[in-house]
């Protein structure tokens, strides 16, 4: 099994890194640094490893702890590069597009770039500087890691944000971001990836996003950064809006409720049959949205948030019909809890292809 070598592992980028290497089969060999840095555990790390990518840095902290830290950090990773029996064949740094612009926080980053690239070189890696724009993604952090986690929550709250400074920004969905440094996806594809957008237009998506979500709609995701944008708002509604309750009407000739209503972008609906005790799932997704609906018999939902302990369970039937949508990353499974066949409808916002499925193996409960 492949395994690469990555510092910052726990941060927002780190935890969506590692959720996209799951895919491909690749494991995480964590590299601590700073105050925990062991130079014989992080040389052990990297010998062997294919690939090492940086991701740890400070960017909120006193300017003098941003200029040290980030150095500090490239220098201690650097060492272990020199010092691994086998070294990697790429070394890939999670950069900033304000590198070298002449701030603490730009000139440390490009003063980290250059350590690394000298070591890279020592050891005939290559080096894979990845210029990041503004990141965003599922379980960011509001009033830290950029606007749109900020906006995302606000809006999920029902609070209306005001933009301050209607400026352009240039954004990069994290799994993107993770593809990128992790060479799943080529460094020339980047400028395709993102998205510029200006603050106020930001907001006004989002503001949709939000209306049509809290009635139960699926907004327009045709567009990838839609689709992403709309993945990064709805993880600040789960678990507490979930599910959503489906109107049903009933007479002496049946019942009746409707599933989903969407606005935009292509999808797929498929329908199961399944036996009492038996469960479904214990798998997740990148990207993919996928809402469950048991329309006859009785089952529990459950999910758990990857690299997480808690389960989130959700007793549905038929008889009281409600939506449960899927996160992304969150592993998820339904099981048949009554006595009966259950029935249940599955929609997707994708046309399923096997050769690119974004169904990952994942057990909800280890």
């Amino acid at each position: 099994m492949t395994r690469f070598a990555v510092t910052g592992s726990n941060g927002f980028l780190g935890w969506h890194l590692r959720a996209a290497l799951q895919e491909s089969g690749v494991t995480v060999e964590r590299i601590a640094i700073g105050d925990n840095f062991d130079l014989a555990a992080a040389t052990a790390a990297v010998s062997g490893a294919p690939r090492v990518i940086h991701i740890a840095g400070i960017n909120r902290a006193p300017d003098d702890e941003v200029s040290t830290g980030n150095v500090l950090f490239a220098t201690q990773l650097a060492s272990a590069i020199r010092a691994a029996e086998v070294a990697p064949s790429v070394v890939s740094y999670a950069n900033s597009t304000q590198s070298g612009n002449g701030t603490v926080y730009g000139e440390a980053k490009a003063e980290a770039g250059r350590i690394l690239e000298a070591a890279a070189i020592e050891v005939g890696a290559r080096f894979d500087n990845v210029l990041l724009p503004n990141l965003f993604g599922e379980h960011g952090r509001p009033f830290y890691n950029a606007v749109t986690a900020t906006f995302s929550h606000l809006v999920a709250q029902g609070e209306s944000p005001t933009v301050e400074n209607d400026k352009w920004l240039t954004l990069l969905h994290v799994q993107n971001a993770a593809d990128l440094l992790s060479g799943a996806r080529s460094l020339f594809d980047q400028p395709t990836l993102e998205r510029e957008i200006v603050v106020s237009e930001l907001l006004s998506k989002l503001q949709g996003i939000g209306a049509l979500y809290r009635a139960g709609e699926i907004p327009d995701v045709a567009t990838p950064f839609d689709r992403d944008l709309f993945n990064t708002y709805r993880s600040f509604t789960f678990p507490e809006q979930a599910p959503v309750k489906l109107t049903r009407h009933a007479d002496t000739r049946g019942s009746f409720f409707e599933i989903i209503r969407t606005h935009g972008g292509p999808g797929q609906s498929s329908f199961s049959t399944t036996e009492p005790g038996v469960s479904r799932g214990d798998h997740f997704h990148r990207r993919k949205i996928e809402r469950f609906t048991v329309l006859s018999g009785s089952a529990t939902i459950a999910l758990r948030k990857l690299f997480t302990a808690e389960v989130i369970e959700f007793e549905v039937t038929g008889d009281a019909p409600v939506a449960v949508d899927m996160p992304t990353m969150w592993s998820h499974k339904i099981t048949n809890t009554g006595s009966e066949t259950l029935y249940t409808s599955f929609w997707t916002n994708d046309i399923f292809d096997p050769e690119s499925p974004d169904t990952i193996a994942e057990a909800v409960q280890a």
